[in-house]
């Protein structure tokens, strides 16, 4: 309860912050340059789900199996500093060769240069430990000294257009200044000391951790597709009640997400513990879809959505949000626990590569129903397909 409160809490404030600051920041600087530091903080999301390689599910089931074993928690984390800086290294390396060749990119370098330091600031923050560990209390504590530190840095300095800039300094200072505390807390109060590893070692972590990378990095791709050609297929108006909608809807995923990583250290070593973990987590996802259909007027009101097909649109995507806790609940916390990583990979892959194939005819053909169909579609298929595994794994075991 003190885990789920803790992350819980967190969300709240990353939800509620940038309902303060984006007006103003939108207002000061305009949409021209806002867009700007969007279309960089894009960018460097790809490379984010590089430089993490799947520690953020991996570290943190082997932390939470060998959380009283301090040899192997410095060998864990020896294994996550060293496999991070290389791709760190490789990712800032290609970020800057990108910038420079891309001319749109190397117009407006200085913010994509200043969102470049994000990628330290990720890779230093020990976000996998705190959870692994089960206390992640630290997570809540370091993520909201980020987010005020950001806020004040936007209302103080931020004054005019010419300011823009600042937006992603502050960005980045703000999580390497939580990576370099996160960093001191591991080292000063759990002891974790810092070991250089054989190539051999690395190339195994490289080699185990590829399959659980691969289902981190490909939903992304089908995710952001869904956006892209509804944005080149529709109106700029479209776009914006489609995600208003699936912003109300991912709030949703949001609380099914720390639900599932709350428990994930949990079901790590009491694997029993699996089918109460199960049936609570689909009670609460029906009741969150029964929350936003029946509450539908409301969310329109206060969202200010008057389009007519809005609620075939909240419905729909409601449903992808079943899959999504599907896969949730026997990808994360059954499949991967039980180390079967290639398993859950193939599925992903195969569910992504058919939204990446329907996304262009289902928008072209439907608009904002063809996209809010692609997206909860691909999510009851990753859900769907695993729920159908785990009965035949069930049957052979």
């Amino acid at each position: 309860m003190e885990n789920f409160l803790s992350l819980s809490a967190l969300q709240l404030f990353s939800m509620v912050l940038p309902l303060l600051t984006l007006p103003y920041l939108l207002r000061v600087i305009g949409f021209d340059h806002y867009g700007t530091i969007v279309w960089a903080s894009s960018l460097i999301a790809y490379f984010q789900t590089l430089t993490d390689y799947s520690f953020r599910v991996t570290a943190t089931r082997d932390v939470a199996i060998h959380k009283h074993n301090q040899k192997q928690l410095n060998l864990i984390y020896s294994k996550v500093i060293t496999t991070k800086t290389l791709f760190l290294i490789i990712s800032t390396i290609a970020l800057i060769a990108i910038i420079n060749l891309y001319t749109p990119f190397y117009k407006e370098r200085a913010v994509f240069y200043l969102t470049i330091p994000l990628l330290l600031g990720y890779a230093l923050f020990p976000e996998w430990f705190f959870q692994g560990i089960e206390n992640m209390k630290y997570i809540t504590y370091l993520n909201l000294s980020i987010k005020i530190f950001f806020t004040l840095g936007i209302f103080i300095f931020i004054r005019q257009k010419a300011d823009y800039w600042m937006y992603p300094l502050f960005q980045s200072c703000g999580y390497i200044g939580a990576g370099i505390a996160g960093q001191y807390i591991l080292m000063r109060k759990y002891k974790i000391k810092f070991y250089l590893l054989p190539r051999r070692i690395i190339g195994q972590t490289l080699k185990q951790n590829f399959p659980i990378f691969v289902n981190q990095f490909v939903p992304n791709l089908y995710n952001n597709t869904s956006v892209f050609f509804l944005g080149i297929l529709t109106t700029n108006a479209t776009i914006g009640v489609y995600n208003a909608i699936n912003t109300i809807v991912n709030l949703g995923v949001t609380l099914i997400e720390i639900f599932s990583r709350v428990f994930f250290p949990f079901l790590n070593r009491n694997k029993n513990a699996f089918s109460k973990y199960k049936n609570i987590t689909l009670g609460l996802a029906a009741a969150i879809i029964l929350f936003f259909l029946l509450g539908n007027k409301v969310i329109f009101w206060a969202l200010h959505i008057q389009d007519p097909d809005a609620f075939f649109v909240l419905f729909i995507l409601s449903l992808g949000l079943m899959g999504y806790t599907l896969y949730n609940i026997y990808g994360v916390n059954f499949f991967i626990i039980h180390r079967k990583d290639k398993l859950v990979m193939w599925n992903t892959m195969i569910a992504s590569g058919i939204g990446l194939i329907l996304a262009y005819p289902l928008i072209k053909g439907w608009g904002i129903f063809g996209a809010a169909i692609n997206l909860s579609f691909c999510r009851l298929l990753m859900g769907g397909g695993l729920l159908k595994k785990y009965f035949a794994y069930d049957r052979v075991r």
